[in-house]
């Protein structure tokens, strides 16, 4: 039987591949167990596995006789391996709670420290260290911590009264209180727990440690790890590992500290140690923005222009030791890493290694420098990178030329820029984003329940915290711009107004952030558009290169069609006509053409429509200059045309002289209960001929004008909404009869394909018999995806997030392809496509052609291209390579 528990650290080397295996003992235990194996100095502890978790969670909440007892013996290994008991009064084992899901997931669940500290442990700490204050200030942070984290209670309870306590003392900082103010401040710690819960703050540290562990799986299906997982795609089933380990401090004195700290920059890329300290402190000090940390190499130091010590200046002899650390493991990760560390009285212990979040931009510079350094190869760094997170290069910046009125600045803490209303809680942003608005998040210091609305903001500007802070890190993992421990900034949430610098202003007044200076301005300001070359053009060469998929993209104007080109696209893949008849200047003529009572006035409105359905054409090829592009005929219900208020009819009757009356009851006619399923796409094809004739005609016109002065288009007519081998069989007649008619008027032949877009469960079924007619199929998976699902795209919005949540659906089968159902319809009809045309081109044109998973569900199918909107065709090309090269492994 498979233990539930795996012990790291002190003379074990575990040969067991369980104990490094993420998806059983998280990342963090993973990570701890790989760093004691290869000898760095890491104190001992023990990992409980994620399996347990889901086990714990299965069976409501309960934990197993089996794990109390290994919980046990893993306790001893600690005890031996430290040389102190865990509950000794005279010499205490302190321990640290903290939770390690797979994938890093910030914000989950706060660190409990000095675990097993209580009214007698406290002075045996106190008299083994020789410390009173270190020994009372120890005891207070894990009574606030422990009642926030494991009992539940709002962590400002405890600040106010510490803030109280300075303010009594005439202290500025926490360093500044004495071992009696300590000591009286646990009393008062200890006085909150009593009468929140009616109950003492529990001194046994067996219940303590139970408590945290309970805890540590309980956060699992907490709220803010609901939304996490529910927005970064992690699965619910998952679960997370627990990792107890040996406390050693950081706050024992000028000879100890602590920090947090990546071997490269994580926001820029730049090959320098990056990081934070703080002298006689613990870790959540730096990462909480209590304390405004300090610089960790000289470097950065001189660069701020800062005037306390860097790490490399105040401990040499450390800071030496940990440089050699950070080559080591990022020479055995192959990554850069993120790494968490704490001095005790001069010796150095690694508290944790993982590869480090970072900006899209650092991404992609660290994955191309490390090929260059040989660190990893080409197909590694090109599945290194997230393709969801080059959306975060492809958006406009502030203009540099912009005038800016500047009214603070902070810590450049994520980069980017963003401009939006103030909002002051998470809920407001949510809220308002939901509306539409832009908002930029604004608070004192971010706290893992703020995560919604941080997803929700253009920004975020926080008051405290540093370049690592809780801010910091989500912002740059979201992606969002951020700057933090911007010292100008003060809050009155009573009046709901803030200050920053001398300039006074409200909620909804509208600010800038310029996460890459740390610029904090009045008003909107300009922006500019990114230039995409150096490391992001490397990494796209490198991916094309590697890439077996063609990438096209969705696009019908002809500023679309060159956004999409300069994003490397290879051909439109959808062209949706319907979007051009909507244009101000032929809307009449398009109304006119659906209430015309015969064919005669319909083909005298159409042929106002052909010159200019011409001219989109030849303004689409004359852009895609000789790739493939693919134009779908008219799709939509035709009711979506008509007019609906009386001014609009009236203005309509007197354009074509027809009565308004009259014009009410053909537009009466012409409702359908469920036009999706009604008369559109081919069906208007096969019931009014002319208007597919007329989009033919022009097609084909504008392609022979093209060829004249350039390459040859190659245009590729999609008929939409087929079910039938006849349905398509009749209009493929009227394309090629009418391409015909083109080419002898213009004495010139363009090469072309008739296809369909398979968009229904019988057209997959029957796409045997179809492709004995269609010379392409391309999957149109948003109507595929509601016509198999019998889900409306628009209104099934309101009840999707309950499925995801339930885990009825993994993700929203709108966003992400529904492969088990949808999928099998796909499959079937590319399988039964080749069998019958072994040529037959298959690509995918619904949204799900920018999403990653879907793309890599295409490359397994062997689809030729698939088709993207214009600033996800990167996006694309990325994801596409990655699943080429995972398929070939």
């Amino acid at each position: 039987m498979a233990s539930s528990i795996y012990p790291f650290g002190g003379t074990v080397r575990s040969d067991d591949p369980r104990s490094r295996d993420k998806t059983i003992v998280g990342g963090k235990g993973a990570n701890l167990a790989e760093m004691a194996g290869i000898g760095l100095p890491v104190p001992p502890g023990f990992t409980i596995t994620t399996e347990e978790c889901v086990r714990y969670l299965a069976h409501g909440a309960d934990f197993s006789p089996e794990l109390k007892d290994e919980v046990a013996v893993a306790l001893r290994h600690i005890e031996q391996a430290a040389g102190k008991k865990f509950g000794d009064a005279a010499d205490p084992l302190l321990v640290s709670v903290r939770s390690g899901a797979r994938v890093s997931m910030p914000g989950m669940m706060d660190t409990v420290l000095n675990l097993g500290l209580n009214d007698e442990t406290v002075q045996g700490l106190a008299s083994a260290s020789g410390d009173a204050r270190f020994a009372w200030d120890s005891y207070r942070r894990f009574i606030q911590m422990y009642s926030d984290v494991v009992l539940g209670l709002d962590h400002h309870l405890f600040e106010d009264v510490l803030e109280i306590a300075k303010e009594d003392n005439g202290f500025y900082a926490d360093v500044e209180m004495q071992a009696e103010n300590w000591q009286a401040i646990v009393g008062e710690y200890k006085a909150i727990v009593r009468s929140e819960l009616g109950r003492d703050f529990p001194q046994d540290p067996h219940e303590q440690l139970w408590g945290a562990i309970r805890a540590v799986f309980d956060s699992w299906d907490s709220d803010r790890a609901k939304v996490y997982r529910r927005l970064n795609d992690i699965p619910g089933d998952w679960g997370t590992a627990v990792n107890v380990q040996a406390m050693v401090f950081g706050n024992m004195g000028d000879t100890s500290a602590t920090g947090v700290a990546f071997t490269r920059d994580p926001a820029t890329g730049e090959r320098a140690y990056y990081g934070e300290w703080l002298v006689n402190a613990q870790g959540e000090d730096v990462v909480a923005g209590i304390r405004t940390p300090q610089y960790l190499t000289l470097a950065a130091r001189e660069k701020a222009g800062a005037k306390p010590l860097s790490m490399e200046e105040a401990m040499p002899a450390a800071y030496a030791e940990l440089a050699a650390v950070f080559d080591l493991l990022e020479k055995h990760y192959r990554d850069m890493q993120d790494i968490e560390f704490t001095v005790e009285r001069g010796h150095l212990w690694m508290l944790q290694t993982r590869s480090g979040k970072r900006t899209a931009k650092a991404a992609l510079r660290m994955a191309v420098e490390m090929v260059e350094e040989g660190l990893i190869d080409e197909k590694t760094a090109i599945c290194r990178i997230d393709p969801m997170a080059l959306d975060q290069l492809l958006h406009p910046t502030l203009d540099p030329d912009a005038p800016r009125d500047v009214l603070g600045s902070g810590l450049p803490a994520s980069p980017g820029a963003a401009s939006g209303a103030i909002v002051l809680d998470a809920d407001t942003a949510e809220k308002r984003a939901e509306r539409g608005d832009a908002v930029i998040l604004v608070r004192v210091e971010t706290s893992p329940e703020d995560i919604h609305g941080m997803h929700a903001a253009r920004g975020i500007l926080t008051a405290r915290g540093g370049m690592t802070s809780h801010a910091a890190v989500v912002a740059r993992g979201m992606g969002r711009p951020c700057v933090s421990g911007a010292s100008c900034v003060s809050i009155d949430m009573a009046s709901r107004t803030l200050k920053i610098g001398s300039r006074e202003l409200a909620e909804g007044d509208v600010i800038t952030l310029d996460g890459s200076t740390g610029q904090i301005m009045a008003g909107k300001v300009p922006t500019i558009e990114p230039e995409l070359v150096g490391h992001f053009g490397v990494l796209m060469e490198w991916a094309d290169r590697h890439r077996r998929m063609k990438v096209r993209t969705n696009a019908e104007t002809p500023d679309d069609c060159r956004t999409a080109r300069g994003f490397g696209a290879e051909g439109v893949g959808l062209c949706r006509t319907e979007h051009m008849f909507f244009e101000e200047s032929r809307i009449s003529a398009v109304r006119q053409m659906i209430l015309a009572e015969d064919e005669a006035g319909r083909r005298a409105a159409l042929a106002k429509l052909l010159p200019e359905q011409r001219a989109d054409f030849h303004s689409i090829f004359e852009v895609m200059a000789g790739l493939p592009v693919t134009v779908r005929l008219l799709d939509p219900p035709l009711h979506e045309f008509l007019p609906h208020a009386d001014a609009e009819f009236e203005e309509l009757s007197e354009a074509i002289g027809i009565g308004v009356p009259t014009l009410k009851r053909r537009a009466g006619e012409l409702h359908e209960f469920n036009p999706m399923l009604g008369h559109r796409g081919c069906r208007l094809g096969i019931t009014f001929p002319e208007i597919y004739e007329m989009q033919v005609r022009a097609l084909f016109e504008a392609a022979c004008d093209v060829a004249q002065t350039g390459d040859a288009p190659v245009p590729e007519v999609m008929i939409p909404l087929v079910a039938t081998r006849k349905e398509l069989e009749i209009l493929k007649a009227l394309v090629d009869r009418t391409a015909a008619q083109v080419f002898e008027e213009k004495g010139r032949t363009i090469s072309y394909q008739v296809g369909t877009m398979i968009e229904l469960p019988r057209a997959a079924l029957m796409a045997g018999e179809i492709a004995e007619v269609g010379e392409f199929f391309s999957f149109g998976t948003n109507d595929l995806t509601q016509t198999t699902l019998g889900l409306s795209r628009d209104d099934s919005a309101k009840f999707l997030s309950a499925y995801v949540e339930q885990g009825i659906f993994a993700r929203d089968p709108f966003v992400s392809l529904d492969i088990e159902g949808v999928g099998q319809l796909v499959g079937l009809a590319a399988e039964r496509g080749r069998e019958t045309r072994p040529d037959i081109k298959l690509g995918i044109c619904g949204e799900h052609g920018g999403d990653p998973a879907s793309i890599a569900f295409c490359e397994g199918q062997g689809l030729d291209y698939v088709s993207a909107s214009p600033y996800r065709v990167p996006i694309a090309r990325l994801a596409a390579a990655q699943a080429a090269i995972s398929a070939n492994r």
